[in-house]
Parts: C-alpha cells; structure tokens; sequence
C-alpha cells in the first residue's frame, strides 16, 4: 500500500473520474493557438481577446466529456475559472512557452511572476510542466532541465499538489527537420523517448503523473510494425513507475486513437490531449460559428470514442503497480499521530 500526502490524493482524484481514469483536455496551448490566429489576422501578435475567446469556448463546449481541463494562466484561466464545472479537475500550466534555443539544447523557465504556490492558491488540482529533453543534448543543458524538473517537484511536494509532469523530445542543430514549433519531432529515435522517461522516473524528481508521447511517431503509426511499435511502448510504461497518459502532439483524430490504443496495452491511465480533439474545428478560424458547429459535431463525438475505449481498456490510476489498488493518506498532522500512536 502506498501513502499519498492529502493534497496529493485529492488531486488525483479531482484529475480523473469516478473509475480513476484521466479523460482531460489541454487548452494552455500558446503557439499553436496563437500562430494560426496571428495568421489569419495578418497582425503582428495574435488578438488577446481571440485566443482567449477560443480557449474559453473549449472550456464551454469539450467539458461535459472531460474529467479534467488544463488551462494557463494567461489566456484560459481568467475566463476559465468562471466557465469551469466546480465538478472538474483544474490543472494550470507553469512553464513558459517561449523556451531558450542555445547551441547545445533548449531551456525551459516558469512562466513570469507565477509559481507552484500560485497555481496551488488559485484552486488547481494540478500542476503541469512541460520539459524538452535529449538525453543526448549538452550536458550542461541536461543538468539545467533536471534541476528545473527537481526544483518544481520538491515545491508541489511542499504545497501539497500533484506534479504532472510532460516529456518532449527535439531536434537539435545538428539535426534534420529543424523547427521551433510545438510538434512532434520528424525522425525522432524512440531509444531518446525512452531514455528520458528513464530518466525523470527517478523519485528525486517527485513525479506523480507523466504526460507521454509516443515513443514512435504518430504520423505513419497505422502503418508502422505492430508488434514492435507495442514492445515500445510495454517497455515506456514499465519505465514509468507511477501513472501515465498521452499527449497527442499534433497528431490527428485517427492517429491518436490508434496510439491510445497501444498505449492502454500498455498500461496507460488516460489521455491529456488538445490538438487530435481540437485542431480540425479550428481550422475555421475566424468563423467562430463553424469553430463551434465543428466542436459540436467533431470534437465531441471523437471524445466519446476515446471515453468508451478508455473505459474499456485503460488501468486507473490506483491500480498501477505502485498504488496495487489500495491507497491510504498520510494524516497531516504530525503532532495527533505522535501523540494517540497512529501509525
């Protein structure tokens, strides 16, 4: 049996549903929600009221279907939080989107004037930090992403809130297919994905939930070996250690799905995914009536889809052999365990 501190149990329980699967939705996207709308705009930053009027429709129209929604501070959870069902997990994300791009790798950094004690005393359940990360980056750079990752693990670890924790790998400059974009790396070796789960698996970086791509990339998976592609991600899972979900990357409707379904082999609580339910209706961007129409009659029945097969097929999170199925909570005072003997 493991023991959760009370914070730590209670997010948990917020993320997911009554059945301890994670069904939640990112909405704290910036570059891919700003770029197209800067775009379309033909303005040199992308209207604030904009993308904070998409994100607080996502809110509005994807989440009855969810168990959780993640927000930033920025853009969603001003408008969010008065939008949000009281009966939905609130996760706030804290890194900052604009990463620094230095010859042996990139840096990531919080978001300004915003911390894990501010998530916690806005009411999320959750904290989320995204990390790129090459095993074979620089080291000096590797060592700054470690300590970025301990030093936000060991805050929600004093402030009581569950550290969901995202892994992306990237190109380098020596790489192919150079891009700054938030997409899933072109050529990407599934040994570097798994490394760095290797990695930040260590109980030094006070991980509670990861938030995974896939170590195979999702562009082509329908046509990738299946056996192989499944040993991939069996053995990404053994190297978790505690609960995991999915991220989508970009990848579409129909690639997404054949991912979840790998990864619930696997032994996947869950998705957190935003583009593969979102994009497409976006596409008609700034028709916000087609955006909408297309949330409505895309969207939501592929969220449904994905509910069902995670119902059916995904490990909830308390059944993870970490957990084994049987969960208690440490009692938070100290001083009353002393003093009646509670062990």
């Amino acid at each position: 049996m493991t023991t959760l501190s009370p914070g730590k149990l209670w997010g948990m329980r917020r993320m997911a549903d009554a059945n301890g699967r994670f069904k939640m939705v990112a909405v704290d996207q910036r570059p891919p929600i700003k770029n197209p709308i800067r775009a379309a705009r033909g303005t040199a930053e992308a209207p604030y009221e904009d993308v904070a009027g998409f994100k607080l429709m996502l809110v509005r129209e994807l989440q009855a279907d969810a168990s959780a929604m993640l927000l930033d501070p920025h853009f969603a959870l001003p408008q969010g939080l008065s939008v949000l069902s009281p009966a939905k997990g609130l996760i706030v994300t804290l890194e900052d989107s604009i990463f620094r791009e230095t010859p042996g790798g990139r840096l990531s950094s919080e978001i300004d004037h915003w911390s894990v004690e501010k998530i916690k005393r806005s009411g999320a359940d959750a904290v989320k930090v995204l990390a790129w990360y090459r095993p074979d980056a620089d080291l000096a750079v590797n060592l700054a992403q470690q300590d970025f990752t301990k030093r936000i693990g060991e805050a929600c670890a004093r402030h009581d809130i569950p550290f969901l924790f995202e892994l992306l790998v990237y190109p380098l400059s020596s790489d192919a297919h150079q891009t700054t974009d938030y997409v899933e790396m072109q050529g990407k070796h599934a040994h570097h994905v798994l490394d760095s789960v290797r990695e930040f698996a260590k109980p030094e970086y006070g991980i509670d939930v990861f938030k995974l791509e896939s170590p195979v990339p999702a562009k082509g998976i329908g046509e990738a070996d299946r056996v192989i592609t499944q040993k991939l991600f069996n053995e990404m899972g053994a190297l978790c250690g505690r609960p995991w979900v999915m991220l989508s990357a970009g990848a579409s409707m129909a690639e997404f799905k054949i991912v979840m379904d790998h990864a619930y082999r696997a032994g996947a609580s869950g998705y957190l995914a935003g583009r593969a339910i979102w994009a497409e209706p976006f596409k008609a961007f700034p028709d916000w009536e087609a955006i909408r129409h297309g949330l409505r009659t895309q969207s939501l029945p592929f969220m449904a889809e994905l509910n069902a097969l995670t119902d059916r097929a995904g490990t909830p999170w308390f059944d993870h052999p970490l957990f084994g199925g049987k969960v208690s909570v440490e009692h938070p005072d100290a001083s009353f365990r002393h003093h009646y003997g509670v062990v």
